[in-house]
């Protein structure tokens, strides 16, 4: 048998000490939602300006998607 708190995962314990802190008074939901847009944020965007964002404002032409409309 093993004690509750033995296991391959670690001691059972709350967050990470390391964590972020919030502002105190955070519910969780709230620090969850700053996570995630934190995570969010930190994301590689892709390129700005130039040739590539004209290309991919131009999309694909008016009826491309269906060849079946045209003779």
């Amino acid at each position: 048998m093993t004690n509750p708190g033995d296991d391959d995962h670690g001691p059972a314990s709350g967050p990470a000490p390391d964590a972020a802190a919030g502002p105190p008074g955070e519910s969780p939901v709230q620090r969850a939602l700053r996570l995630k847009q934190a995570r969010l944020d930190a994301r590689p965007k892709p390129p700005r300006g130039g040739r590539f964002q004209r290309e991919q404002a131009a999309g694909v032409a008016a009826g491309a998607s269906r060849p079946w409309t045209h003779k």
